[in-house]
């Protein structure tokens, strides 16, 4: 069978990573031009695409022994799932293989923003070193005993859910199939969530339902004194809505790690905000995440091919 990888280099940028495991033979393109994507898969049986767009119209000119489509991430709103099942083409993901790195990233943020890490950072790079001769010039607070809400509990939401327990911290949640609560975790409205969390992580898919989900509107519920975390998706928020809470202290920070539109662009005022950390999209990309990436696409097309598919999406 033939496997065509694209966007290679977004996930191999460092050629860290082996696809040659992936089937009996394997093509690699770097990038998912679309004026070559159908002359490039037209004698492939599986497709693995990250994060680039398939659409009913390219699904409609698929090679008619291709039946496997693997998006190698977690979200997949960039493939049109219900056109792959009408021409009888399974769909998987791969669903938790950057939990653990992105669980990490969240509380780095969280710890960041209790501590004002990155303002510190910033004095010392002009020059500043006044924190180290006089009183400290900036915030530093615990996080122990602070409300964290979290939005979503999937793999990622449960796993910070877990750490920030352990830092003493108490567990707002809002999760579209509320769990039981138990001690020191509580489902809750996002109203709720919104009014009485000192941080706020965003940990649910992208979807028509959450698209916006903070938006101006839920900005305003918010505590002066709280920040928000995104290391979701960047959709899940109002951007222009976040900059003028940002610039006009309506909230004390954020820290985002995807932004709406990916790279972000050079001009964003975001960048010339003093209170935000942003990084370009970075949890998913340890490499020890990226190699357990490839080892689970492997584990799909293994399965696939018994006849017993797994994270099947569609």
């Amino acid at each position: 069978m033939k496997t065509v990888v694209l966007c290679g280099k977004k996930m191999n940028y460092d050629q860290l990573l082996d696809f040659s495991a992936l089937s009996e033979e394997v093509v690699v393109y770097d990038d998912a031009d679309e004026t070559k994507m159908a002359e490039r898969i037209q004698d492939a049986d599986i497709l693995i695409t990250k994060e680039n767009p398939v659409g009913r119209d390219l699904i409609a000119a698929f090679p008619p022994q291709l039946k496997l489509i693997i998006e190698a991430g977690t979200g997949y709103n960039n493939l049109d799932i219900q056109a792959a099942k009408e021409h009888g083409i399974t769909v998987c993901n791969v669903p938790s293989y950057s939990s653990e790195s992105v669980r990490e990233m969240t509380i780095m943020f969280l710890l960041m923003l209790s501590s004002s890490m990155q303002m510190q950072t910033a004095m010392l790079e002009r020059g500043d070193k006044s924190n180290f001769t006089d009183h400290l010039r900036v915030p530093h607070n615990e996080v122990y005993r602070k409300t964290l809400g979290v939005i979503g509990e999937g793999h990622i939401g449960s796993q910070v859910i877990h750490t920030a327990l352990s830092l003493g911290m108490n567990i707002l949640v809002c999760t579209r199939t509320p769990k039981e609560n138990r001690t020191g975790v509580q489902h809750v409205s996002l109203d709720e969530l919104l009014a009485e969390s000192d941080y706020i992580s965003l940990h649910c898919p992208l979807s028509e339902a959450t698209r916006h989900i903070i938006d101006a509107d839920a900005l305003k519920k918010m505590k002066r004194s709280a920040c928000l975390i995104n290391t979701s998706r960047g959709a899940l928020i109002d951007e222009k809505a976040l900059y003028e809470a940002l610039r006009s202290g309506q909230i004390a920070g954020a820290a985002l790690d995807v932004q709406e539109t990916e790279p972000l662009p050079e001009d964003s005022p975001l960048f010339t905000l003093p209170n935000v950390i942003l990084t370009p999209h970075i949890g998913w990309k340890a490499a020890d995440s990226r190699k357990r990436l490839v080892d689970i696409v492997r584990q799909n097309i293994e399965a696939y091919r018994s006849g017993r598919p797994i994270n099947v999406v569609n």
